[in-house]
């Protein structure tokens, strides 16, 4: 095989570095490409294949936040759809995690089981930055019936204000999805959309922010 040029050696370099900073592996990464989770130990250490094709570059770009140009695009080079022509449309990891609606559950490896495909467009009118989004499951059903049990939410990790609305939140080990209430000054309140369960208060310091909810989507 034709020895690897300095470029193609950069993007094999920068993956391995973004999955150990993401702390997923070359198979869960493979996976979450639609390959074989042998797919990118392949690439990474006997260079086959040579390049990584479009989508799987797009894909894996969108997840870390990065570049295309740092996994081996050519300079200038636009998304592509499902069909592989240029065009605008972003593809959101989804996460092995669920976040609880109901007393808690512990939190799992976040790591990528697949992604959902969104609009650019669609992502822009709202707002949104791609890079900061992905897609858990909810679990419980203490957000009904805003929320049900097996719901998928779209978690905008985006740096905001904090502000009321429904957010994914972490207390100590469990991640749970909760309407968050700050009219209590030095308070955080965790509401639940169903009346049969309390609302928790807790200081500031007790709660981590996630990301706010911006999207759901579940069966009928």
């Amino acid at each position: 095989m034709e020895k690897l040029n300095e470029s193609e050696m950069k993007a094999r370099a920068r993956l391995l570095v973004l999955a150990r900073q993401r702390k997923v592996s070359l198979a869960r990464l493979s996976e979450l490409i639609g390959r074989n989770t042998t797919y990118l130990q392949q690439f990474v250490g006997r260079g086959s294949p040579r390049r990584l094709e479009e989508r799987d570059r797009h894909t894996l770009a969108r997840f870390f936040g990065v570049d295309e140009g740092e996994l081996g695009a050519p300079a200038g080079i636009s998304p592509i759809d499902s069909r592989g022509t240029r065009a605008d449309w972003c593809d959101v990891p989804r996460l092995a995690l669920g976040a609880s609606a109901g007393p808690g559950a512990l939190a799992a490896e976040e790591l990528p089981v697949g992604a959902f495909r969104f609009s650019a467009r669609w992502l822009r009118e709202q707002g949104l930055d791609p890079a900061q989004l992905s897609a858990i499951r909810v679990e419980g059903d203490s957000m009904e019936a805003t929320l049900r049990d097996g719901d998928e939410i779209l978690v905008d990790r985006s740096p905001r204000p904090l502000r009321d609305g429904i957010h994914v939140v972490r207390s100590g080990d469990a991640l749970m999805v909760k309407r968050l209430d700050l009219a209590v000054p030095g308070k955080i309140a965790l509401v639940s959309d169903n009346p049969a369960y309390r609302t928790i208060e807790l200081d500031p310091d007790e709660v981590q922010v996630i990301g706010r909810v911006v999207w759901k989507s579940g069966r009928l």
